[in-house]
């Protein structure tokens, strides 16, 4: 028989699932004042300093951001570089970490060293572009994918789950003739999935705000990401302001968020799918080093 809760333990509950609920409307106002914004007029957003439901509906900003076919090319190149450069990174940092992850490597410590060393000291932008200019990767979207190809941090977080599982996995594996590779594919990554969901949330969200890369090492405008053409958008609509008067609101409010909502719309729907494996495979990984 399961014994009543304390008054003390019954009044902790409602004040913590209380400040929750306060602390999860806060960070839910903002996003729904953006997309409201995206739906309204600007003569609307001029007049008010925060809207969740418009007086008047207007799709007039999403008929700015979707007036050519620009745009969906854009969206298609930024899905083609995120599902690719997500498996790509995926596969070397699973192959890397499950490697640094086995205490019989020879100069396992020195390889760990060099990776974390990689997030305190970077070569920099132009090292960087010299080094994708002299592989010829220059207005490629392998220009957009190699460059990230594994992230030191991701890989440390797969590497102590993967020390975290038994033993006894990889020897029965080995007694049974199983390699390195069949190891790793077809008893480590299975057993993985909370953490692989993770790093490749990560992934996915650092592939798709590709900007700075594509601004510098893509040159033809067709092979632009949704994110540069964006802050075209952006910049173009910005630019209609000099023709207003002091009486008239600016035209790009609504455009702005119209174009936060398109760049992030892509990503939530995607996130429902790994929620359930997320908290757990992110703390997994941090047990220890």
């Amino acid at each position: 028989m399961v014994e009543d809760r304390s008054f003390g333990s019954r009044l902790f509950s409602v004040v913590n699932y209380f400040l929750l609920a306060v602390i999860g409307l806060l960070s839910l106002l903002p996003f729904l004042h953006v997309l409201a914004g995206s739906f309204t007029t600007n003569a609307e957003l001029a007049s008010k300093p925060f809207i969740i439901i418009p007086e008047i509906w207007s799709l007039a900003a999403y008929e700015f951001v979707f007036s050519t076919n620009t745009i969906m090319r854009a969206m298609l190149v930024s899905i083609g570089v995120t599902l690719v450069g997500t498996a790509w990174s995926l596969l070397l940092t699973s192959m890397t970490a499950y490697g640094l992850s086995r205490r019989d490597l020879d100069g396992r410590r020195v390889f760990n060293f060099l990776i974390v060393f990689t997030m305190l000291f970077t070569g920099g932008m132009i090292p960087t572009f010299l080094v994708v200019k002299e592989l010829g990767l220059i207005d490629t979207y392998a220009a957009l994918i190699i460059p990230s190809s594994i992230s030191a941090f991701n890989m440390i977080i797969l590497r102590n789950f993967f020390q975290n599982l038994p033993d006894g996995l990889e020897e029965s594996a080995k007694i049974d003739g199983a390699n390195d590779f069949g190891i790793l594919f077809r008893i480590v990554l299975p057993l993985s999935l909370p953490a692989l969901a993770t790093i490749s949330l990560f992934y996915a969200v650092t592939y798709w705000n590709t900007y700075l890369s594509a601004i510098l090492y893509i040159d033809t405008a067709s092979k632009w990401p949704v994110q540069v053409w964006l802050r075209q958008i952006v910049v173009l609509a910005s630019g209609l302001d000099g023709a207003t008067s002091e009486d008239v609101p600016p035209p790009d409010q609504a455009v702005k968020m119209a174009v936060i909502i398109v760049a992030t719309i892509p990503i939530m729907i995607v996130y429902p799918f790994l929620q359930k494996h997320f908290a757990k495979g992110a703390l997994l990984g941090s047990i220890k080093g």
